[in-house]
């Protein structure tokens, strides 16, 4: 599904990607104008299970280098390694990270990492949310008229909503920060001088 890229100044746009190690992998992008969050894209690639390794590889590596083309992102949020993957599996989603990664890297767009937990918690509250949950959040909080299908791109989106409000939380405390430090400075006083009677 897809909304056009467009947005104003201010605004803060997150292209998040839920690596897959063989189904799909998810992507999704949102955008945020510090109260609201809308859905621009999202979806899955779905890769033949007969295609090579590099192949597939290559194909993530293309979308994800399309997406921000297009969308010119601030951010990409991603979901990290799950440590309770067996070792291949684990070494295989390292290898989709990787290229996803690099995709970035060669567009200058930072990425951050976000646990599955934290995905969970940050959106749904509950860092042991079902499949089902979550694309039920993720549609009430970006305000969509159907539920995100497949559970992939929700969860892509679900990471995209993550680092949204994890900007915001920083950006809070560094205005809080900035408040009391001028507060402090405007509570301080010169020290006063002794004068001396003639």
């Amino acid at each position: 599904m897809k909304i056009s890229p467009q947005r104003q100044a201010g605004r803060i746009c997150v292209l998040g990607v839920d690596p897959a190690a063989a189904g799909p992998t998810g992507y999704g992008v949102v955008e945020s104008d510090g109260r609201h969050c809308r859905m621009l894209r999202f979806g899955t690639l779905t890769a033949s299970a007969k295609m090579p390794i590099p192949a597939r590889l290559r194909e993530i590596h293309r979308l994800v280098t399309r997406l921000l083309k297009e969308f010119s992102p601030d951010a990409m949020a991603v979901e990290s390694v799950f440590t309770a993957l067996n070792m291949k599996t684990a070494l295989e989603l390292a290898e989709v990270r990787g290229v996803v990664l690099l995709a970035a890297a060669e567009r200058n767009i930072p990425v951050h990492s976000y646990a599955p937990r934290e995905v969970k918690a940050s959106v749904a509250g509950y860092g042991h949310a079902t499949k089902q949950q979550m694309q039920l959040m993720v549609r009430a909080m970006l305000r969509m008229t159907c539920t995100p299908e497949p559970a992939d791109a929700a969860d892509a989106l679900a990471v995209a909503l993550c680092h949204v409000y994890a900007e915001q939380a920083r950006a809070q405390i560094a205005r809080a920060t900035s408040a009391a430090a001028a507060l402090l400075g405007h509570g301080r006083r010169a020290p006063a001088r002794l004068v001396h009677a003639r």
